[in-house]
């Protein structure tokens, strides 16, 4: 039921090149009264992560992973390392499939972070799994982005930040509705580099990027035999 949870909730995608990484967030609100809803947290300058799934519990780990990047700065005067982090949330989302009296986190994450590796892009899962990516989507409808990606990562690593940014909102326009388009009020993103630290890019700045997206085409409806799946069995015999 976790990674089902994951599997509904917003999508979320990041991608990175041998100098910045980039997250990209589908933000929705509640009602037209509500404010839109953070999907991506800062964690410390240098690493933030996106989440899909629930919220409550991906604020849990954001403010576990906001105290051990703390700890790591005040004990060796350093940045904490992506990978290492990544692997403690990953023991931490394992005990809790393996207790009977606790439940899983309803939560994946990518976490994008730079340290002396270079720029690095994880996927965590409620499971305890985790795994490293060139670029990746998670959530609702993320398929679609990741044909996106598989099609585009070979020209991400020489990739400058802006072309970056602009290949996470190609991507992340691939995952709305065809009469839903990206705004600067549901579109969150993210920019880290070797030698830039955390940025969430501003409306103004948003605007022109999402101005270059291509047109989207209105989607043709299913044919009837389509929508209905497999042809009905013949039952006369």
């Amino acid at each position: 039921y976790a990674m089902e949870a994951v599997k509904q909730g917003t999508p979320v995608l990041g991608l990175r090149s041998n100098t910045h990484v980039v997250l990209a967030s589908f933000k929705k609100a509640q009602s037209e009264l509500a404010q839109h809803q953070q999907k991506i947290f800062k964690i410390d300058d240098h690493m933030c992560i996106g989440i899909s799934g629930l919220t409550a519990d991906a604020r849990v780990l954001a403010e576990y992973m906001r105290n051990e990047c703390l700890n790591h700065r005040y004990i060796y005067d350093a940045p904490m390392k992506t990978g290492r982090l990544v692997s403690q949330v990953a023991d931490m989302s394992q005990q809790k499939t393996q207790n009977s009296s606790k439940r899983p986190y309803g939560v994946g994450m990518l976490v994008a972070g730079v340290d002396e590796k270079g720029p690095q892009l994880f996927e965590t899962c409620p499971s305890g799994n985790y795994f490293e990516y060139y670029a990746m989507a998670i959530g609702g409808r993320s398929t679609s982005a990741k044909t996106y990606l598989e099609k585009h990562f070979e020209t991400f690593p020489v990739a400058d930040a802006d072309a970056l940014v602009q290949h996470a909102l190609e991507a992340m326009n691939k995952t709305t509705a065809s009469d839903q388009t990206l705004t600067v009020k549901n579109t969150a993103v993210i920019v880290i580099g070797k030698d830039s630290k955390f940025r969430e890019l501003p409306p103004d700045e948003l605007q022109k990027f999402i101005d270059k997206l291509e047109k989207k085409e209105a989607e043709p409806d299913a044919p009837m035999e389509e929508a209905g799946g497999a042809a009905p069995m013949d039952t006369s015999g």
